[in-house]
């Protein structure tokens, strides 16, 4: 009787003639649809809303050049590789929707983001960029851009064209004054700056008036603007850890800050961790209300 074939992974024979098993090798699905000679777009998912691709977490360093020749992909999912370059080939993708390339090594952006005319959720978390290129301002449908965890000190004037952009995310990088440019933006309601090198908020935050949540924790701001209080929209405000000493009597005014917040990810005014001169950490303590009615009685006083 012959031998029966053995499906377990293959063999190799050492010195001795110790066996040893060897790995077998796997390959990525876009790797086994090249090595078979799929079309890559077989790997395209067809959704409910859009055509989506992604190579997340692929150990890539390179995007594979068939990328660009799947020009009907709405979004786009790389993050979490090592990718150096994005090729200015990404702007033959004009019907892309929504771009993923957090936790890359990405330094810089190809001016031909500015093709992508039609993309509204870009996503550049936890790369290495210095700057943003003048020509993403053209991308004017944005609605949603998350810049955190970069290397960032300043912003192009034309970003303020991208006046669709509700959700603008620059937390944990290197600003020392909120741009310009961002006080343009006048549909934003969710602005994150935290864990930058602000020592203050410009007077020009109260052209924000569609904010609603405004966080500026983890920096060197030295006093509270009154003219934070003039968004009467604001549902959260988020200056813990900063320099703050005291705070403005028209705080009243946001009366969409319903409590004291303690927890993150509470609605709220966020306070703590700054030096507070007296009563007013007690008034903290004691709730929003108690804080507030102080700060008015002091305003008659």
């Amino acid at each position: 009787m012959g031998a029966r074939q053995s499906s377990a992974a293959p063999k190799d024979r050492g010195p001795g003639g110790i066996v040893f098993l060897r790995r077998r090798q796997k390959f990525s699905p876009w790797d086994d649809a090249l090595l078979s000679g799929k079309d890559p777009r077989s790997l395209l998912k067809r959704g409910m809303r859009h055509i989506s691709f992604s190579l997340v977490t692929k150990g890539m360093t390179d995007i594979p050049d068939f990328l660009w020749g799947l020009s009907e992909v709405q979004k786009l999912n790389l993050s979490h590789n090592q990718v150096k370059v994005l090729p200015p080939e990404v702007g033959r993708l004009t019907r892309l929707v929504v771009l993923n390339l957090c936790g890359n090594h990405l330094k810089s952006l190809p001016q031909e983001i500015s093709l992508l005319r039609g993309l509204k959720v870009l996503f550049l978390d936890m790369n290495f960029l210095t700057d943003v290129p003048a020509e993403l301002g053209a991308c004017r449908s944005l609605e949603v851009l998350s810049l955190s965890h970069n290397r960032l000190s300043q912003l192009p004037a034309s970003f303020a064209d991208l006046s669709r952009l509700r959700k603008l995310n620059l937390s944990n990088n290197c600003f020392a004054h909120i741009p310009i440019c961002v006080f343009a933006l006048k549909e934003l309601d969710f602005l994150h700056v935290g864990s930058n090198r602000l020592e203050n908020i410009a007077e020009s935050i109260q052209c924000l008036g569609s904010l609603q949540i405004f966080i500026a924790e983890n920096n060197n701001i030295h006093s509270f603007p009154r003219s934070l209080c003039l968004l009467t929209s604001l549902e959260l405000l988020n200056l813990n850890n900063n320099d703050i000493q005291t705070l403005p009597e028209e705080l009243y005014r946001l009366c969409r800050l319903v409590r004291i917040a303690w927890n993150p990810m509470d609605k709220g005014l966020h306070i703590s961790h700054n030096p507070l001169s007296k009563p007013l950490p007690e008034l903290v303590e004691g709730g929003l209300d108690l804080l507030v009615s102080y700060l008015k009685d002091k305003k008659h006083n």
